[in-house]
């Protein structure tokens, strides 16, 4: 098919790549233009604006940093609602929050376009090795027509309910991702100051009701589990300040239909404390450097 995709950081890059292996005919945009022309030279066909972007497209995937990126993105002057065909899918995979989704979802519709949100997990590997999973949300028959291009992204791809609702699940998941973070890292902090063996305490904690998915992929103490970026001095694969970008998307959330997550807000503060320092570029599971020391 043919696809333009805007936005070629740590993760669009990865995904633009899976979609030419997937022998799709790939427009791209970003407004660095190294990351352009590194596309350009891999298979994609570099564009320099938007509009040639989204010109004469079937497809558009967007994956942007923030929420006003991707009002900017879809409903400027020169973005891709105004520019695009009638008919075209556009597939949202940016983590933002809830309401400039539906706002965008609105705009779109009145010019008889279909837009899912499509957040993702897996981190940069995933993105990378095509093996991200996929939260949507957004009406059935959208959700349909976007699966085969997904699946040249991702293994797990997974329709949550309306628009807006692939960003709820991300947002949840992911509070329960960054909290789950901290407790590991108080946990294993106080097993190491108690005497114990934390390889040890690993062993038998992995096996036990303190198991987690955090634990077995991203154990924030080094030489343990091979996945570990604390074995690498704690390189990101899910950057600390994309965790605290995750975590105030929750709060934000969580503000919106009046309801107090105590232990949220508190990790969101931890988080906001670990990045002050200047460790925003540090792996998540770096917050352990909060704690230890």
């Amino acid at each position: 098919m043919n696809i333009g995709f805007i936005g070629l950081g740590n993760m669009g890059r990865g995904m633009a790549l899976n979609l030419v292996k997937a022998n799709h005919k790939v427009k791209v945009y970003d407004i660095n233009i190294d990351a352009v022309n590194d596309l350009n030279s891999n298979g994609c066909i570099g564009c320099s604006n938007i509009v040639d972007t989204v010109s004469n497209v079937e497809i558009v995937i967007t994956m942007l940093p923030e929420g006003s990126h991707v009002r900017d993105v879809y409903l400027g002057s020169n973005g891709v609602i105004v520019n695009a065909n009638k008919n075209t899918l556009l597939i949202d995979c940016s983590t933002i929050d809830i309401d400039t989704i539906k706002n965008v979802g609105e705009e779109a519709s009145i010019k008889g376009m279909k837009l899912i949100d499509a957040p993702v997990s897996g981190g940069i590997v995933g993105a990378d090795n095509g093996t991200l999973t996929f939260m949507v949300g957004g009406l059935e028959e959208n959700f349909k027509m976007a699966v085969p291009i997904l699946n040249s992204m991702g293994k797990n791809i997974i329709h949550a309910g309306e628009l807006g609702s692939g960003l709820a699940v991300k947002i949840c998941n992911n509070m329960i991702l960054g909290t789950t973070m901290i407790a590991l890292a108080e946990s294993f902090t106080m097993a190491k100051k108690l005497g114990l063996d934390q390889k040890t305490f690993f062993d038998i904690s992995s096996k036990a009701t303190g198991m987690s998915w955090a634990m077995l992929n991203h154990l924030p103490v080094a030489n343990i589990i091979e996945t570990a970026s604390a074995n690498n001095n704690f390189k990101p694969g899910f950057a600390a300040e994309m965790m605290l970008k995750d975590l105030s998307l929750a709060q934000t959330a969580a503000n919106s239909i009046n309801l107090s997550t105590p232990i949220g807000s508190l990790a969101l503060n931890m988080y906001k404390e670990f990045i002050s320092k200047g460790n925003g570029s540090l792996d998540y599971s770096a917050i352990i450097k909060l704690i230890d020391n």
